[in-house]
């Protein structure tokens, strides 16, 4: 059996959510606003983005709009950080895989820092930097699969023109997760990746997954378009 059969039980309704991945570029590269949340809750100890669910009160004309007045709010919430809801830029979405026990179809937005001071609360958000996408992966700080991925495009793309010309090449990107496992870890599968239609990691071909130890992104691999070879990060 694998991930896409019926599930036995039956999953509660996946939750809308907004994140925004507040940036700056120095000496031609971005930095990023990380925070690390704290041992209680979701994410518990992990880097993240500011970030929540979307709130009947966040009003928009459609669900893209209502995710970005999220991401404006949870900004201003979480670390006091103002951000213009005309500067954000719609990077991608993510759905998580069918078996998550807590399931939030999330929006993923990057804005750039307006000079504010970052405030935390030591309650839910116990630390914030700014750090290089780059640099994030390799100290190796725990993150969310997401995360990862998304720090991996930030660095890639370099600025805020480079990030505008990805988007134009690979367009708003939707990531529905597929698990598989393979030589005993669990891989997240994407579309583009030889395995996704058969949730079968062993499927020879182009690669689009995450290979996952102890909980946790370990080898990000992504086929550039029109190669057969894989890039890995």
């Amino acid at each position: 059996m694998n991930a896409r059969e019926v599930i036995a039980e039956p999953l509660a309704p996946a939750r809308p959510a907004a994140t925004v991945i507040v940036a700056r570029e120095s000496s031609g590269e971005f930095e990023i606003l990380f925070l690390k949340r704290s041992e209680i809750g979701a994410f518990a100890g992990m880097w993240v983005f500011p970030g929540g669910r979307v709130d009947d009160l966040d009003e928009g004309h459609d669900e893209v709009a209502r995710a970005a007045a999220a991401a404006v709010r949870e900004a201003f919430e979480e670390v006091a950080v103002t951000v213009q809801p005309d500067s954000l830029i719609v990077l991608s979405h993510w759905t998580p895989p069918a078996i998550a026990p807590k399931r939030y179809t999330t929006w993923f937005f990057v804005a750039p820092w307006v000079g504010d001071d970052v405030q935390i609360d030591n309650h839910e958000i116990v630390d914030a930097r700014w750090i290089r996408p780059a640099d994030a992966i390799a100290d190796g700080l725990p993150m969310a699969p997401p995360t990862h991925v998304t720090l991996v495009t930030l660095a890639q793309a370099g600025s805020f023109r480079g990030l505008r010309e990805l988007i134009d090449q690979r367009g708003i990107e939707r990531f529905v997760t597929v698990p598989a496992q393979h030589d005993g870890n669990v891989v997240l599968l994407w579309e583009s990746d030889a395995g996704y239609d058969s949730a079968d990691a062993s499927a020879a071909g182009p690669r689009h997954r995450m290979l996952m130890r102890n909980g946790l992104p370990s080898l990000y691999e992504r086929t550039p378009t029109g190669s057969r070879e894989g890039g890995r990060q």
